[in-house]
């Protein structure tokens, strides 16, 4: 167990230091700057084209869990007691061209070749973690990457078709998971968390996470850094001192108790959505849309919502579910409704020193209807221009609760409080939710930006409420979902 300032990461089957690393420093400056590993890109530095993607290995129980990210925006302490896998390392001197790469060569899956390796390290993802991938699944995966040359059906034609090839003699699934790599994990593992001198620090408890964040609570809480990494890249903001949330084990779970999914601060978005859609299947569409693969495997549930951005489209989904979070300071626990928790554009109701620490989302129950609709210009990694959470409680024929909760439509996400108070009591009917439409214009008001008008907004908000109710209402109305009122949905 090593305890010392210095950075260790495995690449190529050895063991790197790297000392004297800015905990500012990103791993794509690292990799082509100090290692002179040119293949990974940088193209937008903003985790937007996946041109600087690589998979990180890390351990997971007796297994290494490899997935795709953007080390564009990844800082480098984060990676300490991992492996980093880059495009150069699929390939090898006694050894033929791996399947991703050989399947790339043979459908012409290149063209300018600037985004090459991105895709290739995505698609290496998808090797190592979906054998079986389908063609919807290569193009889910394949989402985070651009590709300016309109390059796309050959490199979808390359992904579909890697897994015919027979196993590489480098980097084949089962030597992914060899003794001898989860023993060199394993011998990086820290008894205490990584510190920079003060500048960087990594608790390994909850508790000194929650002592360390009182003693100095200006520093700043890092978990996934998806939007962190930007303010180093973009806004080229000095950061005050770091405290990451990545080696606190605790912060890694997800537990189903007293009726409810809890997922820690340190759960990535992708397995938070895995597990919340394993619950509500309705969510998968959200699920697929939220940003993109390599965004998603870095960035925390957690840590959109303590971001709570007004577009974000976690929050009116898990607002209209009555979510709660479990906020800590020092040794002191309470709860709150996240629906509670902001009070303005980027002001929430918690105290200095005091963090999430978890967010427990009530599970399904019976008669209850649960949808999440995205509207935006692209399908794929795109922001919402409105997105909407619903919950909605019938027993007999009649609305016995409403919970109705919007992003992109004012300062925060936050619920339609008069517009659910004019549905409950209601009958379930199509003229019920036609009634409370114009509340919605008491409930919010809407700014025009490069997105939407303030208008669309309002009209889609309208739209998408009464596309709820055509979509889980009776079956006897027909209508064309896509376009209601004139307003695509």
């Amino acid at each position: 167990m090593r305890s010392d300032k210095t950075i260790r990461f495995v690449l190529d089957n050895t063991v790197v230091e790297a000392h004297d690393v800015a905990p500012t420093t990103t791993l794509l400056q690292y990799l082509r700057d100090t290692m002179g590993r040119c293949g990974t890109k940088e193209g937008c530095a903003e985790g937007d084209c996946g041109a600087c993607t690589v998979v990180l290995g890390e351990l997971d129980g007796e297994h290494i869990r490899y997935q795709a990210v953007n080390s564009c925006i990844r800082l480098m302490p984060t990676v300490d007691g991992k492996e980093v896998v880059t495009v150069e390392s699929l390939s090898h001197a006694n050894a033929d061209l791996h399947p991703v790469q050989q399947a790339m060569v043979d459908h012409h899956g290149s063209q300018c070749g600037f985004c090459t390796p991105g895709f290739v390290m995505s698609l290496f993802d998808v090797y190592l973690n979906q054998p079986d991938a389908a063609r919807q699944q290569v193009v889910d995966a394949l989402a985070g990457n651009l590709c300016r040359c309109t390059g796309y059906r050959p490199i979808i034609d390359a992904g579909c078709s890697m897994n015919d090839y027979p196993p590489s003699a480098h980097w084949n699934r089962a030597e992914a998971q060899s003794e001898v790599r989860k023993q060199r994990l394993t011998d990086l593992q820290r008894e205490h968390g990584l510190d920079l001198g003060g500048a960087f620090r990594a608790p390994r408890s909850l508790d000194e996470l929650a002592q360390s964040y009182l003693q100095t609570p200006d520093a700043l809480l890092l978990a996934g850094g998806t939007d962190i990494g930007l303010w180093v890249t973009k806004q080229l903001r000095v950061l005050p001192a770091i405290i990451y949330l990545g080696e606190v084990a605790e912060l890694k779970q997800i537990q189903q108790t007293d009726g409810a999914l809890e997922i820690g601060a340190a759960v990535s978005l992708s397995y938070a959505y895995t597990a919340l859609v394993a619950h509500y299947p309705m969510l998968a569409e959200l699920h697929r849309r939220f940003a993109s693969p390599p965004i998603r495997n870095s960035g925390t549930l957690c840590g959109n919502l303590a971001n709570g951005s007004p577009i974000g489209d976690s929050m009116p989904i898990l607002i209209a579910l009555g979510a709660v979070l479990t906020l800590r300071r020092g040794d002191e626990v309470r709860e709150l409704a996240l629906d509670e928790f902001y009070l303005g554009y980027q002001q929430k109701a918690w105290q200095a020193g005091e963090f999430i620490q978890s967010v427990s989302i009530p599970l399904p129950k019976s008669d209850r209807i649960v949808a999440s609709y995205k509207i935006s210009k692209r399908s794929d990694q795109d922001i919402s221009a409105v997105c909407g959470g619903y919950a909605f409680d019938i027993e007999h024929g009649i609305i016995k609760s409403a919970r109705i909760a919007y992003g992109g439509m004012a300062a925060t996400s936050k619920r339609a409080t008069h517009t659910e108070a004019a549905l409950i009591g209601q009958p379930w009917s199509l003229s019920a939710i036609e009634a409370a439409l114009p509340e919605l214009a008491r409930d919010y008001t809407p700014l025009s930006d490069m997105r939407a008008s303030a208008d669309y907004r309002l009209k889609v908000a309208q739209n998408l409420l009464k596309r709820l109710y055509l979509e889980h209402g009776d079956s006897s109305v027909s209508c064309r979902i896509g376009q209601i009122d004139g307003v695509s949905v």
